[in-house]
């Protein structure tokens, strides 16, 4: 007989399927748990920075950088505010092509334009409609919940948007060099860039030495803000202050400063030259009264100009001195004794002939017997190489390195040069003969102009200075004149002193000698070194001095590079210190 199976029963089948959905809920359950732990765990860290930056915004607030005022506290570099225009796309209640057709007109006004375009219609209706294109897809984005929609606007373009009434349009300001006096003293001062983070960084003369103390520090502003990117008016803000960076009172005068340049760029003009320098020193304390250089360029609007023009050539520049080196040649013979004012020259009948070069005199005239006091104002080469001579190299060389030709002044600039002084046994006869007349050394003008200071101030080789004081709040630090070394003594720097009076007035530059005031001073010519020797139709004309030569208010250095109206210091750069001369003694 067949066994009869057994069927399920309705209750057996219940239970069943509730089995499976126990293990489905039960599955479910356990993935929800891993899930949860996942986030609460696994990516905690994360999670929270992303409601942090939801929620929360961190704004730096700009600070104001130093500025740069004259010995009388008048502004070379001052700061203006400037605005950036910002949306937030996600919530603009205005459609984009609206916006960018009311604020188009008014960003126009600070498009660059020539004189030629500003009264083209034609022209400057396309630049509005690229301008409004441009606006328009900016603002198209709802994604998006900040964009910057123009910068650099003026106060007048802020109120002038203000005015419009735009939902979600806001401005962040930042504070913007603004120079008074355009190219005045540029290479002096130097200009603001960026660094390649976009943050601001002073490059060249002031503005790149003092950076630091310029620029003070970035504040940080922390707040809560809803989804919709508004703050919260009851959250708790927290704001680092910004501190203003430190002002510079400079030991230049901005009037004098002006004249100089003035009559600098009438000079080069005058005598067709390429380029020029002046500096005007207080040789008792090592102060910069003055410093002017050509071709210059306006620190405002930088990258428009030859980056070659950023250098301050006062400083930055080598060059060999020519003539104006030889009253540090006679200072340093008199100083060792190795000659006197009356000592005569027993070598000057003609040319020397040293290593197998041929040294002549500038004019081809010889003067035998010729005194120390009317070498100097002769210039005679012949009579320098035996004032070296009677010195001794080695002992020549010394002097020429505490006159700190083998090291930088010092000066609060960026980007001074030095001179490659080299050892004593590198130099050849024939090399401290050229020395000794200023050919085969080099130098900054700076390094001459502080050398003949030594001379006016009896003796001391000082370190040069343009800032006077640093101003950080109710905190100043001023600077404090430094003497190095005392390179001659006060009676060498007298005995100099008077065969520089004797020069001026009885040397090849006495045409131009003013009356009513004693000069001591020096004219120069020196040679342009090319490639395999030097250009015989290219000169650097100087004329260095101070004045009034018993009590010298300054030492001032002029110097013209290539002049075409005449190759002499004597006729372009003794005749233009000396009208520069009536300024600096107002």
């Amino acid at each position: 007989m067949r066994s009869r199976q057994s069927q399920p029963t309705q209750a057996d089948r219940l239970r069943h399927r509730l089995k499976w959905l126990e293990l489905i809920f039960g599955c479910a359950f356990l993935a929800i748990i891993l899930r949860l732990a996942y986030w609460q765990i696994w990516k905690h860290t994360e999670l929270s920075m992303v409601a942090a930056n939801q929620y929360e915004s961190s704004q730096r607030l700009s600070s104001q950088r130093g500025w740069i005022l004259d010995n009388a506290g008048r502004i070379l570099v001052g700061n203006r505010e400037e605005y950036t225009l910002f949306t937030q796309p996600h919530i603009l209640q205005n459609t984009p092509d609206e916006i960018a057709e009311k604020i188009a007109p008014i960003i126009m006004t600070t498009l660059e334009s020539t004189p030629l375009q500003a009264t083209d219609s034609a022209w400057l209706k396309s630049q509005q409609k690229d301008l409004e294109d441009r606006l328009e897809n900016l603002l198209s984005d709802p994604n998006r919940q900040w964009v910057a929609l123009a910068n650099g606007l003026n106060r007048e373009q802020r109120q002038a948007i203000e005015d419009l009434e735009i939902h979600a349009i806001g401005f962040d300001t930042r504070y913007a060099r603004y120079y008074p006096d355009a190219s005045l003293s540029a290479q002096l001062l130097g200009f603001v860039g960026k660094t390649d983070l976009g943050d601001d960084q002073g490059y060249f003369g002031l503005e790149g030495f003092y950076d630091l103390e310029l620029r003070g520090r970035e504040g940080v502003l922390h707040q809560q803000r809803t989804a919709l990117g508004l703050p919260l008016l009851l959250s708790q803000s927290q704001k680092l202050k910004e501190d203003q960076g430190s002002s510079l009172t400079l030991t230049i005068d901005r009037h004098l400063q002006a004249a100089i340049e003035e009559k600098l760029l009438t000079g080069l003009e005058r005598y067709g030259a390429v380029s020029g320098e002046v500096i005007v020193m207080d040789p008792q304390t090592g102060a910069i009264l003055a410093m002017a250089s050509f071709p210059n360029y306006d620190p405002a609007e930088f990258w428009q100009y030859p980056a070659g023009y950023y250098r301050n050539p006062v400083v930055s520049d080598l060059y060999e001195p020519g003539s104006t080196q030889k009253i540090v040649t006679m200072a340093i013979g008199i100083e060792t004794g190795a000659v006197t004012p009356d000592t005569t020259c027993p070598d000057c009948d003609g040319p020397r002939v040293i290593n197998g070069f041929s040294i002549k005199t500038w004019d081809g005239v010889y003067n035998p017997d010729i005194s120390m006091r009317d070498a100097l104002a002769k210039s005679d080469n012949t009579a320098m190489v035996f004032v070296s001579e009677q010195i001794g190299a080695s002992r020549f060389l010394q002097k020429l390195r505490d006159f700190g030709y083998n090291e930088k002044t010092g000066v609060d600039l960026q980007g001074e040069a030095q001179y490659s002084f080299r050892e004593d046994k590198e130099w050849r006869e024939v090399d401290t003969a050229t020395a000794s007349f200023g050919q085969g050394i080099a130098s900054t003008s700076l390094q001459l102009t502080r050398a003949a200071a030594a001379i006016a101030n009896g003796g001391k080789l000082l370190q040069p200075y343009v800032v006077a004081k640093v101003t950080q709040g109710d905190q100043v630090i001023e600077t404090k004149p430094k003497v190095i070394r005392q390179v001659i003594s006060p009676q060498t720097a007298k005995t100099v002193t008077d065969m520089m009076v004797y020069t001026a007035s009885q040397g090849d530059a006495k045409w131009a000698l003013p009356e009513g005031v004693s000069v001591a001073g020096k004219t120069g010519t020196a040679q342009i070194a090319g490639e395999g020797g030097y250009i015989s139709d290219k000169t650097i004309a100087s004329f260095i001095g101070f004045a009034p030569a018993e009590n010298p208010q300054f030492v001032m250095l002029v110097k013209l590079r290539e002049p075409t109206s005449s190759p002499w210091g004597s006729e372009t750069a003794a005749p233009l210190w000396f009208e520069i001369l009536t300024d600096v003694l107002k």
